[in-house]
């Protein structure tokens, strides 16, 4: 695709900085280039004076240029480095931006035309934004992983194999009588797509430890009042996150931190203490501890040893781990307890954290599988298997072919083969400006 017009934009982070880095794409860069800093060498980094449309000089600095289709957009593509201070990049950019043809890039617009240039598919266009927001070590791979292509090649081989199984139904179909047609095809076909559905069902059931990549492993503390849960979420966030007094019902809404715990990302939750006499106000807040904990990834359950409180049923979503709290003034003989810590001196704070690391680790499992990252994707791979089981299911030939192209076409809208125009906006809008 041919741009008509060329986009520019800062690239780099919040100004001042050390490096502003302006990046241009289109038709127009490369005389914008040779206009404000000269002839510079393809793909040779430059130091050049950058000069405004009067010929006064705004910066020294660096420029890149990237002849197309070998760029990054598949456009020509130019970046100037300068120094990075709010007024060098906004006179930077209001000099670029008086060429005409050259305007203001949108939010995702190198990256959008990077897609429509078949430099990348969908799903790279989507792990490279989460590359971008990558805050763990655990999702810097993840996320490199799929911009390097190994969800799409997945994906696409598992269409490439649909394609060529229709094919050969079709064959069958249309030319039974011919020599050149090998006799039954069928077996060997629908052998392999059995094959495929199991491989596909086993892929979409680790979409759960995908989203725990993105989004976090979710800890949900539960408690009695003054069972110590404030201060275990302040101890292990490590600042004053949560008010703690001795007053029973003190926390009301859910209160949460983000951990990064061995290069996983860990989101912390505090809840309102679990009682019978409570409030109107502080009934909401037990009920949403309740359902909050109903879907985390493990509960804490708090219990003062010192003094033990009833806190009624348990939800039973997620697995549950009995911690006895203020163990710097009571002991652990009289109940039954996974761990026993102390908010206080710490007693015991390392070994929770590292049952929950432990914990994340194994509800991720190897962050190199490649795994949906995308609940676009589970849905269409779901309606692609959907296709798959009426194509095994069915008796006439040509029916079961029109079903083996659905769940391909279902594949192809993961990556991008097929017509996706409405996802765009949606896809592209998760980009900051410059990118």
């Amino acid at each position: 695709m041919s741009s008509k017009d060329s986009i520019v934009a800062l690239s780099s982070g919040r100004l001042p900085a050390g490096i502003a880095v302006i990046r241009i794409s289109g038709p127009k860069t490369r005389f914008v280039v040779e206009t404000i800093a000269g002839s510079v060498k393809d793909r040779f980094t430059t130091l050049q004076r950058l000069r405004a449309a009067d010929g006064s000089i705004i910066d020294r600095g660096l420029v890149l240029f990237f002849p197309g289709p070998g760029s990054f957009t598949g456009e020509d593509v130019a970046e100037f480095q300068v120094h990075g201070s709010r007024a060098v990049a906004a006179k930077m950019l209001e000099t670029i931006t008086q060429f005409e043809g050259v305007r203001h890039a949108e939010p995702g617009e190198f990256t959008r035309r990077a897609f429509l240039n078949g430099k990348l598919d969908l799903v790279e266009t989507e792990a490279l934004a989460d590359l971008v927001n990558a805050e763990t070590e655990a999702q810097r791979r993840f996320a490199l992983r799929n911009a390097e292509g190994a969800q799409s090649e997945l994906y696409s081989d598992w269409r490439r194999r649909l394609i060529h199984a229709r094919a050969m139904i079709e064959a069958e179909i249309d030319f039974a009588e011919e020599e050149d047609v090998p006799g039954s095809v069928s077996e060997a076909v629908w052998s392999d797509v059995s094959v495929m559905i199991g491989e596909i069902d086993r892929h979409i059931g680790g979409f759960k430890a995908a989203e725990i990549i993105r989004d976090g492993f979710e800890v949900v503390i539960l408690g009695a009042p003054n069972a110590g849960k404030s201060s275990l979420f302040n101890a292990l966030a490590r600042r004053e996150a949560a008010i703690v007094t001795d007053e029973p019902g003190t926390t009301r809404d859910l209160i949460e931190v983000v951990m990064d715990l061995n290069g996983l990302k860990v989101r912390l939750v505090d809840t309102a203490g679990l009682r019978e006499a409570a409030g109107k106000v502080e009934s909401i807040g037990i009920e949403r501890a309740r359902a909050k904990a109903d879907v985390a990834d493990l509960v804490l359950l708090l219990e003062d040893m010192a003094d033990p409180a009833p806190v009624g049923d348990i939800p039973g979503g997620a697995p549950v781990l009995r911690i006895g709290t203020k163990s710097d003034i009571a002991n652990a003989g009289g109940g039954d307890y996974d761990l026993v810590i102390s908010s206080k001196d710490g007693g015991g704070l390392d070994r929770l954290l590292n049952e929950i690391g432990a914990r994340a680790a194994a509800a991720v499992g190897e962050v190199g599988d490649v795994l949906p990252s995308r609940l676009r994707h589970v849905e269409l791979l779901k309606e692609a298997v959907d296709f798959l089981r009426a194509a095994l299911s069915g008796q006439r030939q040509e029916l079961r072919a029109e079903e083996l192209r659905l769940a391909a076409e279902r594949l192809g809208r993961i990556v991008g083969a097929v017509d996706v125009e409405d996802l765009l906006d949606v896809i592209f809008s998760q980009f900051c400006i410059g990118k």
